[in-house]
């Protein structure tokens, strides 16, 4: 094992199993197969083709071999996907939908702070501005993302660069090749170390919110008006979207309406797709659409 190797396992979460790896090919997946492979892991790395560009799946033989080197065994899945709206999202369901649940991927501390930064500009709560959580399947969150590079560089492993990486219709591209780089400009200073920071501060903090929250009964107005508004409007976020068993929580108007209602500022309010909440006397309810 070099010394690269060992100083940036240190810095490494992974678990102590046999594990699967999403392998695309780029330098940070590329790495995180390197890496739990030097580990000592019993590892399968996982290629999934989207079949969106041309030429996609010549990318799994480069994966393939890569996992013969590491003496890692090797999977390639395939799944469709249409192009139009929102690609990118659509992309990732598509391809977390063919991949094991605890999957490990390659997320870098680089990607945290991109993703800080999507849920500033996106207006998200404390749970979104915590980012990516850090788990034993994301073992490379600690570790940048030239650090994956010249992991892949010195060992002289092959890596594919996806060009869509560099398409500016994807949000995320801008904020990775312009938006960043201007702030760390700003700033005169690398501001990723910054933006991880404050997500760990959102984490903790969302974390407090959320079971102060679990305290009180979201359908007792009394109760409701007894914490503070941060912590009603997360007891009544959870209550609505656990109810409805959406995929995406309420957002901060609608949880508002609701707040109106309990504070006795109106009698029922609409909370998206014909469901409403409503209020006898001091206590709230959830009515579905056909009860409405």
């Amino acid at each position: 094992m070099t010394d690269i190797i060992q100083s940036l396992l240190e810095r490494c979460s992974f678990p102590d199993r046999p594990v699967d790896c999403a392998v695309s090919g780029g330098a940070d997946s590329m790495a995180l197969l390197a890496l739990a492979s030097s580990a000592g892991l019993e590892v399968t790395a996982i290629h999934v083709d989207h079949g969106i560009r041309e030429g996609s799946g010549d990318e799994a033989e480069v994966v393939a071999a890569a996992a013969e080197r590491f003496g890692a065994q090797f999977e390639s899945r395939s799944v469709t996907v249409d192009t139009g709206p929102n690609l990118e999202e659509r992309a990732r369901q598509a391809r977390y939908s063919v991949l094991p649940e605890n999957v490990l991927t390659g997320h870098t501390a680089d990607d945290q702070a991109e993703t800080i930064l999507l849920a500033l500009i996106r207006g998200s709560a404390w749970q979104g501005m915590g980012g990516i959580m850090p788990t034993t399947n994301r073992p490379i969150l600690q570790l940048r993302r030239s650090e994956t590079e010249h992991l892949c560089s010195s060992l002289g492993i092959t890596t594919i660069t996806d060009p869509s990486n560099m398409d500016p219709q994807f949000r995320r591209n801008r904020i990775r090749h312009e938006l960043l780089p201007l702030l760390c400009d700003i700033a005169d200073r690398d501001l990723v170390p910054v933006l991880v920071r404050q997500a760990e501060l959102f984490r903790d903090g969302s974390k407090f919110i959320s079971e102060e929250a679990q305290k009180i009964d979201p359908t007792n107005t009394r109760e409701l008006e007894s914490v503070p508004r941060i912590i009603s409007r997360e007891a009544i976020r959870n209550w609505i979207w656990e109810t409805r068993g959406d995929d995406h929580p309420p957002d901060l108007a609608t949880i508002d309406r609701v707040l109106d209602v309990a504070y006795l500022e109106s009698i029922a309010t609409d909370v998206g797709k014909g469901w409403r909440v409503a209020r006898t006397d001091r206590v709230l309810r959830i009515e579905k659409p056909d009860a409405v």
